[in-house]
């Protein structure tokens, strides 16, 4: 559990964004979105902030259900300011379910939501991902983070 909180934590402090707007999201959303469809993934992806949804797109094979939880995993994020994934990781390194967790049903403490957390400023918004396993959910998100922030600093 040490090795993935660590693999979780460095995730964090390497994938940090310069500047984070509209346009931004849309372009971040968008290349998420198309990895998800290319490789067949029945998936919903979002990026938002508290109160304000940046982004969303559903692909075919996506139910209802999935729209709830992207909500409560970005929430994990918006709260704890941390990925999803590490917070589920951390909480069951020290022996608490994260299913029985005492943040509530507007919460899902499982991998697929990830920080934009801006050089300066900390975290801006979630950016998630529903329909997979959590962890390639957490990997799809964290693939398009990388690929993104890898031609933003190409340009």
């Amino acid at each position: 559990m040490t090795e993935l909180i660590d693999t979780l934590t460095r995730q964090e402090e390497e994938l940090v964004f310069e500047a984070f707007d509209l346009e931004q999201a849309w372009l971040l959303g968008t290349r998420i979105t198309e990895t998800a469809r290319r490789a067949g993934h029945a998936v919903g992806i979002d990026i938002q902030r508290p109160g304000f949804t940046l982004f969303r797109s559903a692909l075919p094979g996506v139910t209802p259900d999935q729209h709830v939880w992207l909500s409560r995993k970005a929430n994990v994020v918006l709260r704890m300011e941390k990925s999803s994934a590490l917070v589920e990781a951390q909480l069951r390194a020290a022996g608490i379910d994260p299913f029985a967790s005492w943040l509530g049903e507007d919460y899902a403490v499982t991998g697929g939501s990830f920080p934009i957390r801006v050089r300066g400023a900390g975290v801006v918004a979630a950016v998630s991902a529903s329909g997979l396993a959590s962890m390639e959910d957490h990997d799809l998100v964290v693939e398009g983070i990388r690929a993104h922030l890898a031609e933003a600093a190409n340009r």
